[in-house]
């Protein structure tokens, strides 16, 4: 199948010498030969010229562009021209003509062969080739248009010499390969392209017949189920409609592949839209599981022997649910990760743990009505995107804690309130979901880490404002103390409806820290204060300690009651009246705080106001007898406390 080529200047020549030649022959006829020759000719020319028409006129049907309807006027006029010049000796019909006949009646596998020898003719015959293939093609085109849009039988014998031309065409490619010729030589034929051609042709129908869904930000799952149920009712029938003329022409195999890259091509663009949800996904993913399992009897699944429906139906049904599957997954990330986001976020209120689990489980849930499989992969990806979130979050809270300055005591609680819900909700979804021990260890660790972090930043937090809270307490009628209790136990009773093991051990680790300050501040207040000074410090103290109480029993509860309150014994012991008396308060206050030293009791004693230098030294002699050493840390309050020792001289009394 070698082709020839020819210079159209060769063949033009051949053309004036026939010419030539032919008007030589005229002068030897008679004159009413002559007359009678020129109308035979004038006649064929008509002819040919009615039927190039004809073809164009059907090859240009439905098209718009200009440029296109004026080539195949080329086409038409160079086959007429090309046909009336080749006339032979003996009045046959030219090569040409015969073709454009064949065309025209739709014996298309005719054509070919009449075109495949004109092409190895030797005479010129592969520049003519080229223009009746283009001629030929374009009609077969237009056959197939005819047969999709028709609803007749007319079509199908043109339709079956197109199927002709096309195992024609692949008969040739293999013969030509066969003898050895260059792969180029064939990849440029032009009825290498049918094939594809043909697929585009059919594509575009199928593709102008699938009915609209609509803007590509609809979200109503109504709409999504009316639009593939339009699909599986009308769309897919008027395919399986149409495939019953292809199978008769042997275009099945080719048509049924159109039908499904159509489809699939769709309903990809369909999913792939940002604007999808999961619950939309999860539509398409069952209305697909549900046309594989069904059978249904639609172009996907023809009516053919089952090693035909298997080859045909199957494999496109499985790439559309598993690229379905595959968005839908991608989307459950997605949505999972932004519902966590949004429910932890620092600077909102915490929201309830069994919000958070049905973010986490809803989605598996509303699969496993659809498929066991699918709601066990949507379960790991929402376990997989719960791990990726914390890991964000711990991001998150470490740049809370490199914040300039001392960042809010409410979004420190509110950061260590998430991460008691976030257990909570990880040891529920544990009896719930199958999580793997190595997911359990992460998250385990992730919680762990983020709570000492936060914690540690949250009682440093605590004790910078209680401290610049205290410092000028007991100088200034109104030092602001009252107001961070205040805040403080907001945000406690705001944090403790979860009332975790972690809520108590807080707020008992800030009380400590509160009491600690403020024994601090009321020990190293002036050592030499005059008795208004005095009366006043006791007044604040009594209003602090019933304002603690108060604020810590309501944090705390009945968990208040083993709270130690030196306050109360500081109290007790400077009002009393009597030296004696005191000493008998000592000794409890002794007992509940062994770490107590002397210089702190010097300090509590400058206190109390009228108290003699007798009756001080009574006391820091009875302190002398009864203290010890403390037998654990547990008790410890005052060791941190530093107080100088008081110096009334070098007497080396006890008074001191």
């Amino acid at each position: 199948m070698r082709k020839t080529k020819y210079s159209w200047g060769a063949f033009a020549g051949r053309g004036s010498k026939w010419e030539k030649m032919a008007g030589e022959d005229a002068r030897m006829l008679p004159k009413a030969a002559h007359e009678e020759r020129k109308k035979q000719e004038a006649k064929r020319r008509g002819k040919l010229k009615t039927m190039a028409g004809k073809l164009l006129k059907a090859v240009a049907s439905g098209k718009e562009a200009a440029e296109e309807k004026a080539g195949r006027e080329d086409v038409a006029g160079n086959l007429l021209k090309m046909a009336t010049s080749r006339k032979e000796a003996g009045g046959e019909t030219p090569a040409e003509e015969t073709i454009c006949g064949f065309i025209e009646q739709g014996k298309f596998f005719e054509a070919c062969d009449h075109i495949y020898d004109l092409e190895h003719s030797g005479n010129d015959g592969v520049g003519k080739s080229e223009s009746l293939y283009k001629l030929l093609a374009e009609r077969m085109w237009t056959v197939v248009g005819e047969a999709l849009s028709g609803s007749g039988r007319m079509f199908l014998e043109p339709l079956q010499s197109v199927g002709e031309s096309l195992k024609w065409e692949k008969q040739k490619e293999a013969e030509w390969l066969g003898t050895g010729q260059e792969t180029e030589s064939v990849s440029t034929w032009s009825p290498n392209f049918w094939r594809k051609d043909l697929e585009e042709k059919l594509i575009q129908y199928m593709t102008a017949q699938i009915p609209p869904f609509g803007s590509s930000s609809n979200t109503d799952g109504t709409a999504l189920e009316q639009h593939l149920s339009q699909l599986e009712t009308t769309f897919l029938p008027s395919l399986e409609h149409r495939s019953g003329f292809f199978r008769e022409a042997g275009l099945l195999v080719t048509y049924a592949r159109c039908c499904h890259a159509s489809f699939s091509s769709h309903l990809s663009t369909l999913i792939d839209s940002n604007h999808f949800s999961f619950s939309q996904c999860l539509s398409v993913y069952e209305w697909g599981l549900k046309m594989y399992k069904s059978g249904s009897e639609t172009c996907l699944r023809p009516r053919q022997p089952p090693q035909h429906s298997l080859s045909l139906g199957v494999p496109c049904l499985v790439w559309i649910i598993l690229k379905t599957e595959e968005k839908l997954l991608a989307v459950a990330r997605k949505e999972v990760g932004k519902a966590l986001k949004e429910a932890f976020d620092i600077r909102k209120p915490p929201c309830a743990d069994a919000a958070v689990i049905q973010i986490l489980t809803e989605k598996a849930e509303a699969a496993s009505r659809v498929c066991e499989s699918l709601s066990e992969k949507v379960e790991a990806e929402c376990l997989e995107e719960c791990l990726r979130f914390l890991e964000s979050y711990e991001n998150e809270v470490r740049s809370f804690l490199q914040l300039d300055g001392c960042p809010g005591v409410c979004s420190s609680l509110r950061i260590l309130e998430n991460c008691c819900i976030l257990r909570t909700v990880w040891h529920k979804l544990t009896h719930i979901c199958s999580a793997s021990t190595g997911q359990d260890v992460k998250v385990h660790g992730f919680l762990d880490r983020m709570e000492d972090d936060i914690t540690e930043h949250f009682l440093q937090t605590v004790t910078s404002k209680v401290k610049g809270t205290l410092k000028e307490h007991f100088r200034r009628c109104d030092s602001g103390f009252d107001h961070i209790l205040e805040s403080l136990k907001q945000s406690f009773l705001a944090f403790g409806k979860k009332k975790t093991d972690t809520y108590e051990a807080l707020v008992k680790a800030v009380n400590v820290i509160i009491i600690t300050e403020y024994v601090q501040v009321l020990l190293t207040t002036s050592r030499k204060p005059s008795s208004v000074q005095r009366r006043r410090i006791v007044s604040k103290m009594e209003e602090d300690h019933r304002m603690l109480q108060t604020v810590f029993k309501e944090c705390l509860g009945p968990a208040a009651g083993p709270l130690r309150d030196p306050i109360k014994a500081i109290l007790e012991l400077i009002q009393t009246s009597d030296a004696e008396g005191m000493k008998i308060a000592l000794l409890p206050i002794l007992k509940e705080f062994p770490d107590l030293r002397k210089e702190h009791l010097s300090a509590v004693l400058d206190i109390k106001d009228s108290l003699s230098r007798e009756d001080r030294a009574a006391l820091l002699k009875a302190f002398n007898d009864n203290c010890r050493e403390s037998e654990t840390e547990a008790n410890l309050l005052f060791a941190d406390i530093e107080v100088k020792p008081r110096k009334y001289g070098l007497c080396g009394c006890f008074c001191c």
